[in-house]
C-alpha cells in the first residue's frame, strides 16, 4: 500500500504561540476558535483562512482538547427565525460583569452596553463599570444620533433600568416610568422578552459572542485600551460581511437610515446625556475637577479635553477616544503611575531605578 506523507502546515510556525496561548500560565482565554484565530491574524501575522485553522486545531488533539472540555451546550429551546422590515426595530441587551485584569493586574467587572438594528445589523457597542439608568438613557441617546434616527420599536429583555415587573405568559409587564418617559421622548415603543425566553431578541444574544474576544486580551490591556478595542472591535464587525443577511452592516444602514423616524430636537437628547464639561489639560500634565488634579498622558498637554463623572468615575476624553478613566477622590492629587513615570523619565533621563523612585515619591503624594 501507498504511504501518505504528512504535510506540514504553514500553521505550523504557530504551533508554538498557539501552545503558549492555550496553556494553563496564560491569562488569556479563548472561547471560541474564531477568536484564536482573530486574536493570531491582528497580532502575529497568521494569513490563513477561518476554516482552514480550524480544520488544523482540530487535527491537534492537545489544541482540540482546549476548546472541548470549555464546550457550551445550546439552549434546547427552539428559536423561529424572523426578519423585520428596515427602519422597524432594534434590540437592545447588556454584556455583563466580564472579569477583566488589566496590564497593570487590576481586576475589575466591566458591561458592554449593545444596541443593534435588527434589518442592517449595525451595532453600537459602549464599555462601562455602571449599568445604571442614566447611563443607559446617555448610551441609547448618543447611539440614535450615531445612526441619525430612531427604530420603531426597542425589543429588550426585562433589565431593571427598563422594566418595573418583567413581562410573562400571563402579563404584559410595567415598564420603569423614566424609561417610559426617555421612550415617549423619542417615540419608539418598548417591547420587552417573555421573562425566561430570551430567544424572542435571538439577533443581539447570538452576536454577544463576538464580545467573548475580550478574554482573548485578558492581561494585555489598561482600562482606557479596553474601551478602544471594545470600539475597534464594533467597527470591524459593522465593516465586515454578515452571514445571516448577506449584507455588510454599515452598508444596509444607509438603506435603513432612511426609514428610521427623526431625532427629537437638541433639547430634549441633551437632556439624557451625562454631562460633558471641556477643561484644558495644564503644563503639569493634570486636569482640574472639583478642586482636586488628576493625570492625563503628557502628549495631551495643553490640548482641550472633556469631562464626564459619573458611578464615583472620571472619564476623560479627547474628541471621541476615552485618554484616561481615575477613580474620584478627595486627593490633591491623583496620579496614574504610568503618567507620573513618563513625566520621572523625561525629567532624570539617567536616573538609574525610575521605577522605585516613582513608587517611592508616589506613596508620598498619596499620604
Amino acid at each position: 500500500p501507498k504511504k501518505t506523507k504528512n504535510k506540514s502546515s504553514k500553521i505550523d510556525e504557530y504551533y508554538g504561540v498557539i501552545s503558549l496561548l492555550l496553556s494553563k500560565e496564560s491569562k488569556q482565554v479563548f472561547y471560541y476558535k474564531r477568536v484564536l484565530w482573530q486574536y493570531l491574524k491582528d497580532n502575529h501575522d497568521l494569513d490563513c483562512a477561518a476554516s482552514s485553522f480550524r480544520r488544523y486545531i482540530q487535527s491537534k488533539p492537545e489544541f482540540q482538547s482546549y476548546f472541548s472540555e470549555g464546550k457550551r451546550i445550546n439552549s434546547t429551546q427552539s428559536s423561529i427565525r424572523y426578519e423585520t422590515p428596515p427602519g422597524e426595530q432594534a434590540q437592545l441587551d447588556w454584556k455583563e460583569n466580564i472579569r477583566y485584569e488589566t496590564k497593570d493586574g487590576e481586576v475589575v467587572h466591566v458591561n458592554v452596553a449593545v444596541l443593534l438594528l435588527s434589518y442592517s445589523r449595525f451595532r453600537t457597542f459602549y464599555m462601562t463599570i455602571s449599568k445604571s439608568q442614566s447611563v443607559l438613557l446617555s448610551f441609547l441617546t448618543e447611539a440614535f444620533e450615531a445612526i441619525d434616527g430612531v427604530p420603531k420599536q426597542i425589543v429588550t429583555d426585562n433589565m431593571k433600568t427598563v422594566m418595573d415587573e418583567a413581562r410573562t405568559n400571563y402579563t404584559k409587564g410595567i415598564v420603569n416610568k423614566r424609561f417610559a418617559q426617555f421612550a415617549d421622548d423619542f417615540g419608539f415603543k418598548v417591547q420587552p422578552c417573555i421573562a425566561g425566553r430570551p430567544n424572542t431578541k435571538g439577533k443581539v444574544e447570538s452576536p454577544m459572542k463576538y464580545l467573548d474576544e475580550i478574554h482573548a486580551y485578558q492581561g494585555k490591556f489598561s482600562l482606557e485600551e479596553l474601551h478602544k478595542f471594545v470600539q475597534q472591535l464594533c467597527e470591524r464587525i459593522n465593516h465586515s460581511y454578515h452571514q445571516g443577511t448577506g449584507k455588510i452592516p454599515i452598508l444596509a444602514l444607509k438603506q435603513e437610515k432612511n426609514l428610521l423616524m427623526p431625532l427629537p430636537r437638541q433639547q430634549i437628547r441633551d437632556s439624557y446625556k451625562i454631562n460633558h464639561t471641556l477643561v484644558k489639560v495644564n503644563s503639569s500634565n493634570m486636569v482640574s475637577y472639583k478642586s482636586n488634579q488628576y493625570s492625563v498622558p503628557a502628549e495631551y498637554q495643553g490640548k482641550t479635553v472633556g469631562l464626564q463623572a459619573y458611578d464615583d468615575q472620571l472619564f476623560i476624553y479627547y474628541n471621541t477616544e476615552l485618554i484616561v478613566q481615575h477613580q474620584i477622590s478627595q486627593l490633591k492629587i491623583n496620579y496614574k503611575d504610568e503618567h507620573y513615570k513618563a513625566e520621572l523619565s523625561r525629567a532624570l533621563p539617567y536616573y538609574p531605578d525610575i521605577d522605585h523612585l516613582a513608587k517611592k515619591n508616589l506613596e508620598t503624594i498619596g499620604d
